[in-house]
């Protein structure tokens, strides 16, 4: 079997206290052959080895330019002292490690060795224990290719969310969403979804107050943030509208009225998809020089080292980066 991909998708490990290594052998093994060739995980040999015989995959490690063989998974081993760390537990080896794999992945793909990079869950608190101060995986990759911002969109079969803002809090949120910030999140969701092959692309964006403030009865800045954000996007020729009551506009996109709903803040955002599609949605960094996807899930400590954790949405983060890979060849 000739390799299929010279430039292979790097996936990283995330936590290897978590269900990452499980999640990835598992996706692994269900994938066929011609996939996986495609693979390259960077994390830890011992880690990977320990998910393999917990899970009961079918699957070898082998060096990243190993021929192909059958049951193959090809990976690029990250030397760590204090691997392997137990299970379960919030470790900062753990977290020094997950922050190790993706500065090597990011490494693959800038380079053009890689062709983009798929992450398995970190925790933030141990990736901050060990000394690494951001706020996850989207404010480090964004610190690691040298981006002025980056933008998280969840992406399913039925719902497509791009968020003004993530991992702040909600008052933080409220004075992030100026026009010009809206802007940008329109224009990024707008050319990603063109990219992947939707022409003209229907964009909605959420309010921020109930009923976007009444007229300025519950609130000004749906008048005075929003909607000039919104005006100036469609001054650009883009298919736009809002601010929207969230309480309905999510209904309307699940419904197929709109491509892409831009959400205000974190849980606005993430609750309707997680309600839809928690087990498919994708987690898809935009605004970077690279491209990368990711589960929509976190390191579930309770369910590390049984076996016995959802490798659904690997598959998807993985089915997602290859279509990337794709567009953009």
């Amino acid at each position: 079997m000739a390799r299929a991909a010279e430039k292979p998708i790097a996936i990283t490990m995330g936590d290897p206290a978590g269900v990452g290594p499980e999640v990835i052998v598992k996706a692994a093994g269900e994938l066929p052959e011609e996939v996986r060739e495609q693979l390259l995980v960077v994390g830890s040999a011992e880690t990977l080895e320990r998910a393999i015989a917990i899970t009961g995959v079918s699957l070898k490690l082998g060096a990243p330019d190993a021929a192909p063989a059958a049951n193959l998974l090809r990976l690029e081993h990250v030397p760590m002292e204090g691997m392997p760390v137990p299970f379960g537990k919030l470790n900062p080896i753990g977290g020094e490690a997950s922050y190790r794999y993706i500065v090597r992945a990011v490494e693959l793909a800038r380079s053009g060795a890689a062709a983009g990079i798929v992450t398995a869950p970190i925790n933030k608190e141990a990736l901050n224990l060990a000394g690494h101060h951001f706020d996850g995986h989207t404010g480090l990759l964004a610190h690691l290719t040298n981006s002025r911002s980056s933008f998280m969109l969840l992406a399913s079969e039925r719902l497509n969310v791009i968020h003004v803002s993530t991992h702040v809090s909600l008052r933080d949120a409220i004075g992030r969403a100026a026009p010009e910030r809206i802007l940008q999140t329109v224009r990024t969701g707008h050319a990603h979804l063109k990219r992947i092959g939707i022409a003209s692309p229907r964009i909605a964006v959420a309010g921020i107050n109930p009923h976007c403030g009444e007229n300025g009865l519950f609130g000004r800045e749906d008048d005075l943030q929003v909607a000039p954000g919104v005006e100036m996007a469609r001054a650009e020729g883009i298919d736009v509208v809002g601010p929207i009551s969230a309480d309905t506009l999510y209904y309307r996109a699940y419904s197929g009225h709109f491509d892409l709903v831009v959400a205000q803040y974190h849980d606005q955002g993430h609750i309707p998809i997680k309600l839809v599609a928690f087990d498919t949605a994708v987690n898809v960094s935009l605004g970077l020089p690279i491209d990368r996807t990711s589960v929509d899930h976190g390191t579930a400590f309770d369910l590390a080292g049984t076996g016995r954790a959802k490798h659904v949405n690997m598959l998807s983060a993985i089915a997602y980066a290859r279509k990337l890979a794709a567009s953009a060849a």
